[in-house]
């Protein structure tokens, strides 16, 4: 349907369009130059309610809209692809088809392009959760990662430890899904701007899939749902899903979205949730300091319980189970995407939240 309308187009309108279309992103990339403009004009202007509206429409369906949009788009290039390799090999590839094809092409990557920057890409330019802080992102010293890494061994066999204590369980995704709904309500009393409500988190269909391409969750603009991959091992998910809401709230960038979850997650009282983020962190924090001290990174990680070593050795057993030669390329992929959009460290943006947590404990003097 998409491309029928462009191929009914005359050549006269269609450049017409292009023209238009390549206005509107120029018009975007300069407004995206200014983060004081993205954060005052967009991220909490135009976006929230954009966001809210979106989630209001998704989230009653029970099953993810995203997911087969994401599922019907691979099926439709899978497709394409086909039909282009077919028509190379019977030489059926004409000059006019070829040319014809890249001109829809060129139309729909612009059109794309503009959605997704409208809808949410913008918020990737924004000040964010540092500059609603107030947090002094200056660089951080060895020592502050050896004493972040410290704190973080506390907590999270303290958290282990009252976990075993109460033996508590695991929710179910529907309670799950409700607990971080209550994470973010309960954040927002001392940070407004994380105010969450019209809930739209849903399962992932594809969650055996992102089990071998490296995905724990995700978020997609065209429908405002978050995805949370819940075939992965259970202490993990209740960080995941804060994560991905951080997405839903306009934090964009990867490093942010952790830095936001976490705020959630500590602002319940749940210990699964404090358990799960801590855990998360911990690993960042321990693979950062061990780029600048090895020795210091092992060291204070043999003051893990038993209990927090057992439960990341059952997470190094499933991303071993689910290695595959399809990840690193997917791990690529993202990585250069992310680097496209203001996270120059690629897949390593994740990690950044030790500068987050180091700055905000210099400020408030907790973690």
């Amino acid at each position: 349907m998409f491309f029928a309308i462009f191929k009914a187009m005359s050549r006269k309108r269609y450049w017409a369009l292009v023209v238009i279309l390549l206005l509107l992103a120029l018009s975007i990339h300069f407004f995206s130059n200014s983060a004081d403009r993205v954060e005052t004009g967009y991220a909490t202007g135009i976006y929230p309610p954009l966001a809210a509206f979106l989630r209001h429409i998704s989230g009653w369906i029970p099953f993810s809209i995203g997911d087969i949009l994401y599922g019907a788009m691979v099926a439709w290039f899978l497709w394409k692809c086909v039909k282009l390799i077919r028509a190379i090999f019977r030489k059926q590839l004409s000059k006019q088809r070829f040319l014809g094809a890249m001109s829809n092409f060129l139309l729909f990557s612009l059109c794309l392009y503009i959605l997704f920057n409208l809808i949410w890409g913008i918020n990737y330019n924004r000040k964010g959760i540092a500059g609603q802080l107030q947090l002094s992102m200056t660089p951080y010293s060895i020592g502050d990662l050896q004493q972040l890494n410290t704190m973080l061994v506390s907590r999270l066999n303290t958290s282990k430890q009252v976990l075993i204590a109460r033996q508590e369980k695991y929710p179910s995704t529907a309670d799950l899904f409700i607990k971080v709904q209550n994470a973010y309500a309960a954040a927002s009393l001392r940070y407004p701007f994380m105010e969450y409500h019209t809930i739209s988190l849903k399962r992932s269909m594809w969650g055996w899939l992102g089990n071998y391409t490296g995905f724990t969750g995700y978020y997609n603009p065209l429908t405002g749902e978050a995805q949370v991959n819940t075939s992965v091992p259970d202490f993990l998910q209740p960080f995941i899903a804060c994560h991905e809401v951080a997405h839903q709230l306009g934090y964009a960038k990867e490093m942010e979205a952790n830095f936001v979850g976490y705020l959630a997650a500590t602002s319940t009282t749940d210990t699964l949730f404090h358990y799960s983020v801590y855990l998360d962190l911990f690993v960042y924090s321990n693979r950062n300091l061990y780029g600048s001290d090895s020795i210091s990174a092992r060291t204070i990680a043999k003051g893990l319980s038993a209990d927090v070593r057992k439960d990341l050795t059952t997470w190094r057993d499933f991303n071993r189970r689910h290695k595959s030669p399809v990840e690193p390329v997917i791990r690529w992929l993202y990585g250069k995407y992310l680097e496209n959009n203001q996270q120059p460290q690629g897949v390593l943006s994740y990690d950044e939240v030790t500068s987050f947590l180091i700055a905000y404990y210099k400020k408030f003097g907790r973690i």
